[in-house]
């Protein structure tokens, strides 16, 4: 069963969702609820054939990025997101891996052995790969219900054609119960069907095809339900979070961070970081973006993003300093990282380095 999420529905009926034109930044409509935002995306699976383990064994999650680094050197390294294994194959020595790999992916008929890791350590290896077909599975559609219509989605619908129904690209941009921007999905808007909405005169329930729509996985639904009630207003309400799960709650504060423009502090300013549940990548940047920000404040994701929040815009003017309570848990769970071509490196030492060239003298304590 697809659970509706519902909002408030603000001053002058404005609701929760706006479905909005890409293009040239026009509003087809705005609504109370959606259905079918949270969902199972689709995921590529591969099989790794003649596995050789170099550390645990590989079942359940196995990390936000999974990097497949062919034996050829001529050729770039390859990203799952998302990663899950469903361990060994019973009789043959082989692993099945799956992952989000609309973008990076590995390539259909590729010859040759590669080595896996998930940006820490080494995973294992395997002699090739073959991807498995997916099953077919019908697309939920995104129905967006009680739609107030803007004109031009009124004139679509009444046209009826193929051509007038098909909306284009979209985005389905959220705000919290506040009203502030949170984030945004994009996908192609087309209409499948629409008939008036038991939410009010006037309004009628939309509904587009769910093919060109990528779902919010069901893991991350009670973080996006936090979200959407508004930012914390306490830091380190993610510390008891897996990796899995600090990921998706650092993906809701970078999109709505990068929507909003920070009063830049004046220079000198002396910040303090809270480094006690620094045991991954994502806890770093959560545990940074609170120092500079506050509880549910961004400040970067990786290396090149905290130099672009360095820059100015983001809350920091430089110079300024930094205490770094309990290092020690960063050093023990940072200091050692894999590129993705796997060259180790320390994340640690790399965080300091760039803070140190954007103004913020660090203490490490």
């Amino acid at each position: 069963m697809i659970r509706t999420v519902h909002a408030n529905v603000g001053q002058g009926g404005r609701g929760r969702y706006r479905l909005t034109e890409t293009e040239h930044g026009h509003v087809w409509g705005v609504c109370a609820a959606v259905e079918g935002l949270f969902g199972e995306p689709r995921r590529g699976t591969y099989e790794l054939f003649d596995w050789v383990p170099e550390g645990p064994e590989l079942r359940g999650w196995v990390g936000s990025r999974l990097w497949l680094v062919p034996e050829h050197e001529a050729l770039d390294p390859w990203l799952l997101e998302d990663a899950e294994s469903m361990g060994q194959l019973p009789g043959v020595d082989g692993v099945v891996v799956t992952g989000l790999d609309d973008y990076e992916g590995p390539p259909e008929g590729h010859r040759g052995r590669v080595r896996l890791h998930d940006g820490r350590r080494w995973l294992g290896s395997c002699r090739e790969f073959a991807r498995v077909p997916a099953p077919e599975r019908v697309a939920h559609p995104l129905v967006l219900r009680g739609l107030a219509r803007s004109e031009r989605l009124r004139a679509a619908l009444a046209k009826g054609t193929r051509r007038a129904l098909y909306l284009g690209e979209a985005a389905l941009e959220i705000q919290d119960d506040r009203g502030e921007p949170l984030t945004d999905r994009l996908l192609q808007a087309r209409v499948s069907t629409w008939r008036p909405s038991s939410y009010g005169t006037d309004l009628i329930d939309l509904e587009l095809d769910g093919e060109h729509f990528t779902p919010v996985p069901e893991y991350a639904r009670p973080l996006w339900e936090r979200w959407l009630a508004g930012p914390p207003d306490t830091s380190g309400a993610w510390a008891g979070l897996d990796t899995r799960r600090r990921g998706a709650w650092h993906d809701l504060v970078r999109e709505r961070g990068c929507r909003r423009v920070d009063r830049d502090r004046s220079a000198g300013h002396a910040y303090e970081l809270d480094g006690r549940h620094m045991s991954d990548e994502a806890g770093l940047y959560l545990a940074l973006g609170e120092a500079v920000n506050g509880p549910g404040g961004y400040f970067g994701g990786c290396l090149a993003a905290l130099d672009d929040c360095l820059r100015g815009n983001f809350g920091h003017t430089a110079p300024a300093t930094l205490l770094w309570r309990d290092a020690e848990t960063a050093r023990e769970h940072l200091s050692e990282a894999l590129t993705p071509e796997g060259e180790p490196y320390d994340l640690l030492a790399g965080v300091l380095e760039v803070l140190a060239a954007g103004g913020v003298h660090v203490t490490l304590a």
